[in-house]
This record gives C-alpha cells, structure tokens and sequence, in this order.
C-alpha cells in the first residue's frame, strides 16, 4: 500500500519515466485542432461542391402517390 500511495497504481515500480512525457497543452491540442479543422473542411467541401456524391438515385424519381416504389416488395 505504501508503494501505491508513493508512486500511483500506473507506476509501482517508481520509474521515473518523464523524460519522454510531452506536455498535453502545445502538442495534443494542436494536433487534435488541427486534424477537426481538416475535417470540417472536408465536409463542407463535399456539402458545397459534391452535394449529390451522397444521395440515392431514388431521391430523383418524381413522386407519385398511385405508384408503390419498385422497392417496396411483398416478402
């Protein structure tokens, strides 16, 4: 208990590894902001340019209320 009290149920040994440790703030952050950056920007690009890259072929067929769509089968 002494040992998990003094150095934390990750480290029971008591390595001290904090050269390698980078800190969350500059790194992580950055990184994360930048690739939802990239990827909004993807969206928003395929909503305004290729909006129809999406879609069905259905969503084309002009409507017509006395007509069952060739989709809808008995089973």
């Amino acid at each position: 208990m002494i040992t998990l009290h003094k150095h934390g149920s990750g480290n029971p040994i008591g390595v001290d590894a904090s050269v390698d440790r980078l800190p969350i703030a500059p790194y992580f952050l950055f990184k994360d902001s930048v690739t939802a950056v990239i990827a909004v920007l993807i969206v928003m690009a395929l909503v305004s340019f290729a909006p129809n890259w999406l879609g069905h072929s259905d969503n084309y067929v002009e409507a017509n209320a006395l007509v069952t769509p060739s989709s809808i089968v008995p089973e």
